[in-house]
């Protein structure tokens, strides 16, 4: 295994990610206020101490090799979250800063609704919410406490389990009359939008109906729930989604339930943290408040 002499400057990995987003040294330049050959020459040096090649230097582009893609997803968040700490360290005066990891539809349709009274009951208590992944598999260092969907608990982690998941078929209020006429004939009169992540979820639903996977008409592959959720609502077609998340569209007639079949899943939502971090005040407070908003008594 090689090991670094000393870790590369922090002005080196920032320069890297600048270039790296922007595959252009020259933008890299404009963004730090540096020259594009001084930006160039901290790559060269960034390079060579890390003994690979991040870049492919082309005539007229630049592509990150894949160490480079590597290093930019495990630096730049780190980075982030170095700035963010030291601003907060800058400013802070009793203050708490509680990061937080969660899938976008979770954070969209269960969290932010509810946050105004999070904020109310802990004034002191900073939020900074990251849902850049629509379904994060692990608990990541930049994280105070996280929400993962899993089969189990994770190993290593602190975790609470929150409720299970599962899927329902929905449709927009307009399709309901056709689906109520035509029963498990629509699959050839509407589109089935697909979640991506979850491929086989319809013929698992099927499976569990006692039918044959639907032929549909046509079929829409999205790649995120958060997607799936909305074109169902815009008319595009039928969806499942999860049960729980959607309960608010559901319950405004913006989603109408079009089957009564509900497809269980292994899966359960999980609040988690590191072990090390559960005495800290801000995740205290944030377990006993989501425990209050979400835990679901799993069914005898």
């Amino acid at each position: 295994m090689m090991r670094l002499s000393r870790p590369p400057p922090l002005r080196a990995l920032r320069a890297f990610c600048a270039a790296a987003r922007h595959r252009s040294f020259k933008l890299a330049a404009d963004e730090l206020c540096l020259t594009p050959s001084a930006v160039s020459h901290q790559m060269k040096e960034l390079e060579a101490a890390l003994g690979t090649p991040l870049f492919e230097r082309k005539t007229r582009s630049l592509e990150l090799t894949t160490a480079g893609c590597r290093l930019l997803d495990e630096a730049e968040p780190l980075l982030d979250a170095l700035d963010r700490m030291l601003t907060q360290v800058a400013r802070r005066n009793g203050r708490l800063t509680l990061r937080l990891r969660m899938p976008a539809l979770f954070a969209n349709e269960l969290f932010i609704p509810r946050l105004a009274d999070f904020c109310d009951t802990h004034p002191l208590i900073d939020v900074q919410l990251d849902t850049r992944d629509p379904r994060p598999l692990a608990h990541p260092p930049t994280a105070d406490v996280s929400v993962l969907l899993a089969d189990g608990a994770p190993q290593g982690l602190h975790s609470e389990r929150l409720f299970d998941s599962s899927f329902t078929a929905v449709c927009a209020r307009a399709h309901a009359a056709a689906i109520a006429r035509l029963g498990r004939g629509v699959f050839g009169a509407l589109p089935l939008i697909i979640d991506r992540a979850r491929p086989f979820a319809w013929h698992s639903w099927a499976e569990e109906a006692g039918l044959e996977p639907p032929e549909p008409r046509q079929i829409i592959e999205l790649d995120t729930m958060s997607a799936v959720v909305r074109a169902a609502e815009q008319g595009v077609g039928i969806a499942l989604v999860p049960a729980m998340l959607c309960d608010s569209w559901i319950r405004s007639g913006a989603l109408v339930r079009v089957f009564a079949v509900e497809l269980a899943t292994r899966d359960a939502y999980y609040l988690v943290n590191r072990p090390k971090d559960a005495h800290k005040p801000q995740v205290k407070a944030l377990t006993r408040w989501a425990l209050d908003q979400y835990r679901v008594a799993p069914s005898a």
